[in-house]
């Protein structure tokens, strides 16, 4: 018998919900999985999901114009609400000629710094008037949601002008005292560069953008920040200073002085956080933060990122945090395993001291 994907996609979404999953993925040969604290759970319930299935199931998350350019072009990302309850990032893709469905639930709630259990001191970032301000980290640790978190207190603290710039749209804003127009590539804007260009000219006072992809869309937000914009954004680098040589390095050598010129001034903060297992079940944040000071400002400049970490370690009365302090703080707190603590640390030898 046939099956009914639209039926059969609602149930798979509210096992998702129900579960507490953040992810759920749909593949052919396999039976559907959600991911649960950090743990990829097969569904036992559900059949193996057959290549029709997976096709039936696009079908019913997508437009059949979207549809189209994926099996055009292999790979697809996009955004699917259902209903009032939940909004997915989905990415859809081949694999050994099959059809893969990667879903990233991302809550209807935004969530607040004190219920993430991220530190106050974010808060002043996002009463910044000024500056560039990027949360960093791999794949999944969170930082569409850190980054949600502030906009939003922008959204109910302060009156501005917000634009976000993503592909695809994750979290929706309720317009409280700012102005927010979401725009997404491909959607509502051809790219990440023409959508930049144009927001010097709809007078905004915070820029979101997604992802920095590419030299263009660094540059321009570089700018930006230097312009009198509060600009956020994202990089999948693992702390503050590979962050840094990472932007640095994606200019051709000849520019590469006058992007560190810039971004040392322009540069307000870095944070880079992680998700670790919490012993009571559930995630919870260990982080890094890179406040930009003088000492920082210098050490952008003259090509000496490596001292970075020193920086970060010694500065805590400046309100800077330290990932292995982090680590070691939770686990003090009975909140992590001292093993999860290790594996998240940037340097394990460190730790051992602080343990």
């Amino acid at each position: 018998m046939a099956m009914d994907y639209k039926a059969e996609l609602e149930d798979l979404i509210v096992t998702v919900i129900r579960e507490g999953a953040s992810d759920l993925h749909l593949s052919s040969g396999r039976k559907p999985t959600v991911r649960v604290s950090s743990s990829l759970v097969p569904l036992s319930r559900k059949e193996v999901l057959t290549h029709e299935d997976t096709l039936g199931l696009l079908s019913e998350l997508t437009s059949k114009e979207k549809k189209e350019e994926f099996l055009r072009d292999q790979e697809l990302d996009f955004s699917y609400s259902f209903g009032e309850e939940a909004r997915f990032r989905c990415n859809a893709f081949f694999q050994q000629g099959d059809v893969s469905i990667a879903m990233r639930l991302i809550p209807r709630k935004i969530r607040t710094l004190q219920e993430l259990a991220l530190p106050n001191v974010l808060e002043e970032f996002a009463m910044k008037q000024q500056g560039f301000f990027l949360v960093v980290g791999p794949v999944g640790q969170g930082k569409s949601t850190t980054l949600a978190a502030m906009i939003d207190m922008i959204n109910h603290r302060r009156t501005e002008h917000i634009v976000t710039i993503e592909d695809p749209t994750e979290y929706i804003y309720e317009q409280d005292k700012c102005i927010i127009d979401q725009r997404e590539v491909k959607v509502d804007t051809k790219d990440f560069a023409t959508a930049l260009k144009s927001a010097f000219r709809q007078d905004i006072d915070v820029l979101l953008i997604g992802e920095m992809r590419g030299v263009e869309t660094i540059s321009t937000a570089v700018t930006a920040a230097e312009t009198g914009h509060l600009v956020f954004s994202t990089l999948h680098t693992n702390n503050a200073a590979q962050t840094i040589d990472r932007i640095i390095d994606s200019f051709p050598p000849e520019q590469q002085d006058q992007i560190r010129i810039q971004l040392s001034g322009s540069l307000i903060g870095i944070f880079s956080q992680r998700l670790i297992p919490r012993v009571s079940g559930g995630m919870i944040p260990a982080y890094e933060l890179l406040i930009n000071n003088k000492a920082v400002a210098n050490l952008i400049r003259e090509g000496r990122t490596h001292e970075i970490n020193v920086v970060i370690e010694t500065g805590m009365e400046q309100g800077m945090v330290d990932m292995n302090k982090s680590l070691a703080e939770l686990v003090r707190a009975g909140e992590i395993r001292p093993e999860d603590a290790y594996l998240h640390s940037f340097n394990p030898q460190g730790l051992e001291r602080l343990i």
